[in-house]
């Protein structure tokens, strides 16, 4: 456990961007002052409480706080999910193995992003305008 009162981190997937806060506590978990039990839909919710589920006892001590914006409900969840398993790995280095050996994204960012759009290509990022001169 390191000596610090505050853990921040930080996760991001397509356009949405978390922000987690992790201080020792009773094991509160919160999403923008939403708690994880009531939280919804149920699938997000199941992916979200994946890194606590690995955890296990060493994330009772804990109160986490995440504020997420942007992007979609799976976007949103995944970048959770990675937000709250780095706080969890930095405050318990034990941890960081046992995430990578079950998902690397619980620690490693998803860079992939939308396809930027090309000119005379009406909005999609590779369609092109239809010639009609043959």
């Amino acid at each position: 456990m390191t000596n610090k009162k505050t853990i921040n981190t930080s996760g991001k997937r397509k356009q949405a961007i978390a922000r987690a806060s992790l201080k020792a506590g009773k094991g509160t978990v919160t999403i923008n002052n939403i708690s994880i039990d009531v939280y919804s839909p149920e699938m997000a919710k199941l992916r979200i409480q994946e890194p606590l589920i690995l955890a296990g006892a060493r994330a009772k001590g804990v109160n986490v706080r995440i504020k997420v914006r942007g992007g979609g409900v799976t976007g949103q969840a995944d970048a959770v999910r990675l937000a709250l398993a780095k706080a969890l790995a930095e405050h318990d280095n034990t941890l960081k193995q046992v995430f990578l050996d079950y998902d690397r994204q619980l620690l490693v960012a998803d860079v992939r992003r939308k396809e930027s759009s090309k000119p005379n290509s009406h909005g999609q990022a590779r369609a092109k305008r239809q010639k009609s001169y043959r």
